[in-house]
């Protein structure tokens, strides 16, 4: 593809607490559960279950980071939180359907820090190697695996698709509305529906489905805010049997660094 057809990676974008704010990179390393640093962590309940922000949208707030051994939380009106990245003590955990998954517990001050912000017990924990399969009717090797992410690896989405969208709303969203992990540039409006296999820089993706979007896209990733946009303007012309798509879940097929710029190659 060459000219204005041509397909490049314009953001990528990782996010390393679930439900957090995310982290714009130039590049990225594809591990056997998606990004580096993908969904790593997560706040869940005195119970276990996962916290997002379909019910505290203000999680959007908390921005992480990592240097070295520690990952850094900060979010308005708190002190920032330093906390070392600990594999030790383990506890049980549930994602949506995937019951007692064991996670290390970060520890005390993590938790204390997010019950305060969130008003309710809560802590913070990582994820162990290997995590938990797919869902087995998408499954070809048995192998793909997730971390904390919802059902996928990755999330792809378009900036044409986005236009698209925005051309129908009074006021436009920007992409990370949708918390993809990577984003697409060139070509035309939900181009993406029809891709099955791609290949981008290093590693080639097997496109899995169309992504079904619920409230949180409604949430603006900068305030935290909710509002009845951009989900009811989507729903009005992207409604199908299983729900409103607005991108695609992929797994990769190999390992290798995704970068800004790279091409993107259509194989089937």
């Amino acid at each position: 593809m060459s000219g204005a057809t041509e397909l490049t990676v314009s953001n990528i974008f990782v996010y390393p607490v679930k439900s957090c704010a995310g982290l714009a990179l130039d590049e990225a390393q594809v591990i056997d559960t998606g990004f580096d640093h993908d969904r790593e962590w997560m706040v869940v309940n005195d119970a276990g279950w996962f916290i997002t922000q379909r019910q505290y949208p203000h999680l959007a707030t908390v921005r992480p980071t990592i240097e070295g051994n520690i990952l850094t939380l900060e979010a308005p009106d708190v002190p920032p939180l330093r906390v070392p990245i600990s594999a030790t003590h383990t506890r049980p955990v549930t994602v949506w359907s995937s019951k007692d998954l064991t996670a290390y517990d970060q520890g005390d001050a993590a938790a204390a820090w997010f019950s305060a912000l969130l008003d309710r017990p809560c802590r913070l924990v990582r994820k162990t190697p290997g995590m938990r399969p797919i869902n087995t009717h998408y499954q070809t090797t048995g192998k793909e695996l997730v971390g904390f992410a919802d059902g996928y690896a990755f999330l792809l989405t378009s900036l044409a698709s986005l236009d698209d969208l925005n051309a129908r709303m009074e006021r436009p969203v920007p992409i990370t509305r949708f918390r993809p992990n990577i984003v697409v540039a060139g070509g035309t409006a939900f181009q993406e529906d029809g891709w099955k296999r791609i290949r981008i820089g290093q590693v080639t993706f097997r496109v899995i489905k169309a992504c079904n979007r619920c409230e949180m896209i409604n949430v603006d990733q900068q305030t935290g805010q909710r509002d009845t946009q951009p989900l009811d303007t989507l729903g009005s012309y992207r409604r199908h049997a299983k729900g409103i798509a607005f991108g695609q879940n992929l797994v990769q097929e190999n390992e290798g660094a995704v970068r800004v710029g790279d091409k993107i190659e259509i194989l089937e």
